[in-house]
């Protein structure tokens, strides 16, 4: 199967484990909200890096811990985007939740790609709405597939 989940990481030291099982949860996440994924990619990168483009891109001049990019043309097969991520704000902010560094980057990484799949976060009912998508996610990578 050609690949269609891509990692990768730009000017930090990191390396995301598990890639395949990674690809396999963010598909099942996908399907489960009635999607597909097209082509994703997902960056990860410094704090600083992400700044500038939070700076650029949205002017807003704060971290964040993620910056999710539809494609400009929409895709009726299913997502297609980027998703970058600042390891050093999920180390962070894992820390700052006492939460274990991996199951933060999960829910980031499931963040990204729940706004692709139309989820919003500007409301506080969206944001109910997200965290109860982002559970749902993280509970998909630790149970088995089943058949959809």
């Amino acid at each position: 199967m050609k690949r269609r989940i891509f990692f990768t990481v730009s000017e930090i030291p990191f390396k995301l484990k598990d890639q395949q099982i990674t690809r396999d949860w963010l598909d099942r996440v996908a399907q489960v909200h009635h999607g597909s994924i097209v082509s994703l990619n997902y960056i990860f990168v410094s704090d600083a890096h992400l700044l500038e483009m939070n700076e650029e891109f949205l002017q807003h001049d704060t971290l964040t811990d993620i910056l999710t990019f539809p494609d400009e043309v929409s895709n009726p097969a299913g997502v297609v985007g980027e998703v970058y991520i600042s390891v050093d704000r999920v180390r962070d902010n894992a820390s700052e939740f006492g939460a274990d560094f991996l199951t933060e980057l999960r829910r980031v990484m499931a963040h990204g790609l729940l706004h692709l799949l139309g989820f919003k976060d500007k409301s506080a009912k969206d944001v109910k709405a997200m965290r109860t998508a982002e559970d749902s996610a993280l509970a998909l990578y630790s149970s088995p597939p089943s058949h959809l």
